[in-house]
């Protein structure tokens, strides 16, 4: 069943003070596209905020890392990483590589096509997402990393 229905929001007016609230989700990767499923960590975080109505702004810190969303099933999660090891090859050559000799040239490349953030919707109280849809955080660096995704709300 979806979180939000566009069909059946009957416009809404909330009014009240403004919250804003900031959070973390912290977290490891592996590197090397992982996608990761942030969703439920972030619906907790709004629970705990309490916000009716406003946004979310998710964001990635760091030049090798992106948000976004996925349906997120094996098939579709295989899917898209297969898209930028066509897209942005690893093996490609990359200036950076040269100037750094860090070897991560391709994953600022598709760090910066995918974007580091998202702003979500929040209507009475849960996020306007699509049954399916599901927030995640892409970490394109070449080795693990410790991360943290900062959550901002909001809203009333």
């Amino acid at each position: 069943m979806s979180n939000f229905s566009v069909t059946n929001a009957a416009p809404a007016t909330v009014t009240g003070t403004l919250t804003v609230a900031t959070r973390f989700i912290p977290f490891s990767t592996t590197g090397q596209g992982e996608i990761v499923n942030i969703t439920q960590q972030l619906k907790d975080l709004l629970a705990e905020v309490g916000l009716d109505a406003g946004t979310a702004t998710v964001f990635a810190p760091g030049a090798t890392a992106s948000i976004t969303t996925l349906e997120f099933e094996p098939g579709v999660v295989h899917d898209f990483q297969r898209l930028f090891d066509q897209i942005i090859a690893p093996e490609q050559h990359y200036e950076h590589n040269v100037n750094l000799g860090d070897g991560n040239g391709h994953s600022h490349c598709r760090a910066g096509l995918l974007g580091p953030s998202l702003v979500i919707p929040v209507v009475n109280g849960r996020y306007t997402l699509g049954t399916w849809q599901s927030v995640c955080f892409v970490c394109f660096d070449n080795v693990p990393r410790d991360r943290k995704v900062v959550v901002q709300f909001m809203g009333v």
